[in-house]
């Protein structure tokens, strides 16, 4: 005689969708009712950047309403520590199971190896279905059985292992949804954000994408490095949130073979190798990978110093350098920033400045609503060349020649930064040569770049006596 089945949980996480969701098919194919459940944890909170925050509200809001879609009582957001939250619910609800997809961030694993130990002592088991990857971090070796160190390597093996295919989508209908007591109601989303955030969003603005003529997947290998035109898809967001799962996009790409698509099944690949690297390196959050760069001398901005008030006018997009600028308001008005911008920010940051590459990590979780531990801390090291990649320090991208080479019209520039709105092309890459004066509001370059070019190549050479 087999026993009756009983409710399940779904803790969400970064896997706010109903479609092409594994942990959650899990839920529902064992549970006879599903506590579709978020809990507000106040560690996660504290850490979380304006960006995040408002995004995650709205993201919340989007979920509630395509579950309340179903005729069910919506998602569950509980206020709490997970280890007490989880086990407190399961036992009003009576659940043997609680799923979730897996979670490889250093936190997020100390995490919930309390919230199973804590749901072990009352007979209930946390099981992970699937991850916010195309191949889980941990998955891929090297010959001799050692994690990747570098990406093309890694590449090769992620694409000779392949993806799985996307899930099957639950319809919310015709499941039997249970809710959580002790439940709040979120703060209401940004009127912006709830226009953006959430999965039917994201897939409409995705096949958008897709089925463009021009900037869209044809185009996107030529543009994608160009900040002034819309040719990006935008795919941050709802991946770092789960509005969407890789393994859709990596399908739907298949689909639609070009270069253009395989320049952006790649990025998906880096994405994964990134968490693979955090994965390994879980100290590499706050520690350079490449240990030797604690010797590498870097300029302190305590409070009142000459760094503090760079770091500052860097963070206001007020360095004088127009693209930097630009970049930098970008991510302040929008909570996003072009990838090429990313890198020509981080580098002024880092080459130009000499300021220590978690400053401007920090900075960008702060403001980015895209903001993944994983992909901001590496890639920042990636710019500061004390990161996995095999390329030296001595990469300095020049503000200038970058801006000409990818804003050659200065729509970008002009868009982010008024105060050049008026200031004739020929000038707008170097305002200060301009015969007319820069225009009244805008900064001097409050450093120069070739002269701080050398400086960085000097600290570089004195503590690798590579000079």
């Amino acid at each position: 005689m087999h026993a009756s089945p009983s409710a399940t949980l779904w803790w969400a996480r970064r896997d706010l969708r109903l479609a092409d969701n594994p942990a959650l098919l899990a839920a529902v194919e064992e549970g006879a009712g599903v506590v579709p459940l978020f809990v507000l944890d106040p560690v996660l909170l504290r850490s979380a950047g304006r960006g995040r925050r408002a995004w995650l509200v709205a993201a919340l809001h989007a979920l509630d309403a395509d579950l309340r879609a179903g005729g069910g009582p919506g998602l569950s957001v509980v206020e709490g520590r997970p280890a007490d939250v989880l086990p407190r619910v399961a036992a009003q609800v009576g659940a043997t199971t609680v799923h979730v997809s897996a979670d490889f961030a250093p936190y997020g694993r100390r995490r919930d190896a309390a919230v199973g130990a804590a749901l072990a002592a009352t007979a209930v088991e946390l099981r992970a279905t699937g991850s916010p990857y195309g191949v889980a971090p941990g998955t891929l070796r090297t010959q001799s059985g050692r994690p990747f160190q570098v990406f093309t390597p890694f590449h090769r093996a992620w694409a000779d292992r392949g993806v799985h295919g996307p899930a099957p989508a639950v319809d919310p209908a015709q499941v039997a949804w249970l809710e959580a007591a002790g439940r709040v109601t979120p703060e209401e989303p940004e009127p912006a954000l709830a226009a953006v955030a959430g999965e039917r969003h994201a897939q409409a603005a995705w096949r958008a994408w897709l089925d463009r003529d021009a900037h869209g997947p044809a185009d996107y290998k030529a543009l994608h490095n160009v900040p002034g035109v819309d040719a990006t898809t935008h795919l941050s967001p709802p991946l770092r949130w789960g509005h969407l799962h890789p393994r859709t996009v990596l399908a739907d790409l298949a689909g639609r073979p070009s270069e253009g698509a395989a320049a952006l099944a790649r990025q998906v690949v880096w994405r994964d190798f990134y968490a693979d690297v955090l994965f390994h390196r879980p100290d590499a959050v706050t520690h350079p990978i490449k240990r030797e760069f604690v010797d590498l001398a870097v300029d302190d901005p305590v409070p009142g110093s000459l760094a503090a008030h760079r770091l500052a006018a860097w963070e206001q997009g007020r360095t004088g350098y127009p693209l930097v600028d630009a970049g930098m308001r970008q991510m302040i008005a929008e909570g996003w920033m072009h990838n090429r911008l990313r890198l020509v920010t981080g580098s002024f940051l880092v080459k130009d400045l000499h300021l220590p590459w978690w400053h401007g990590a920090d900075v960008y979780m702060r403001h980015l609503r895209d903001g993944d531990v994983a992909q901001n801390q590496l890639n920042w090291q990636w710019v500061a060349g004390c990161g996995n990649d095999p390329a030296m320090y001595v990469r300095i991208f020049n503000p200038v020649t970058q801006s000409e080479k990818f804003d050659p019209d200065g729509r970008y520039i002009r868009r982010y930064v008024p105060e050049l709105a008026g200031v004739p092309l020929a000038h707008l890459h170097t305002p200060w040569t301009n015969p007319d004066g820069l225009p009244r509001g805008y900064p001097h370059p409050i450093v120069d770049h070739a002269t701080e070019r050398r400086e960085s190549l000097d600290r570089y050479a004195a503590f690798t006596g590579r000079g």
